[in-house]
């Protein structure tokens, strides 16, 4: 292929990639979201990575604990494994905490092409939902640091999305306000670098 032929070659014009980061305490339905939107992605052929914070903690910021700090090295981590993929064409869906509004913005400004999902559930809720038990530990003074317990979270101000999963619609099914993050994106920055 010719350099002209790559340019309008309509795979190469449209392999602008996008993250979807979906932020909210533990219990709420991001990693849920996030599976179910990653579906639909890849049902309209669409490539797309879920990089859940679980699951990165494990293999990609393994021995870090959960003081501020530690906890905003793990949200660069992954913004930039994000940043990357995104910048290369992948839809991008993130399910973290990522519990400090400041590492949000700073991981929203390195990507650019960033959608922030705030899942909200109230506190009250998460506890009842909590298959782990974490949330019964953190409670009895076992799990020092935990968002939402003895440590903050800070809600975001003007997230692109918030979708509350206490509404039965949510629990059903992805929210028909999910519909909008599978819409071709455009962003005011532009194409992603």
């Amino acid at each position: 292929m010719t350099q002209p032929e790559l340019v309008t070659d309509g795979r190469i014009a449209q392999a602008h990639g996008f993250t979807l980061w979906f932020t909210g305490l533990s219990g709420a339905g991001k990693s849920t979201l996030a599976a179910a939107v990653s579906a639909e992605l890849r049902g309209r052929g669409i490539p797309v990575e879920v990089l859940d914070g679980d699951e990165v903690r494990q293999n990609l910021s393994r021995g870090l604990g959960f003081s501020r700090e530690d906890r905003d090295i793990n949200i660069r981590r992954i913004g930039y494994v994000a940043k990357l993929l995104t910048r290369n064409g992948v839809a991008v869906i993130t399910a973290a905490i990522s519990p400090y509004r400041a590492i949000r913005d700073e991981v929203r400004e390195s990507i650019g092409a960033f959608l922030e999902v705030y899942v909200k559930a109230s506190l009250d809720e998460c506890i009842r939902r909590d298959t782990k038990g974490l949330y019964a530990r953190a409670l009895a003074g076992e799990l020092p640091q935990f968002t939402g317990v003895s440590d903050p979270y800070e809600e975001p101000l003007s997230p692109e999305l918030a979708i509350d999963t206490e509404r039965p619609s949510a629990r059903a099914r992805p929210p028909a306000e999910c519909e909008r993050c599978l819409a071709p994106r455009t962003f005011a920055s532009g194409p992603v670098p």
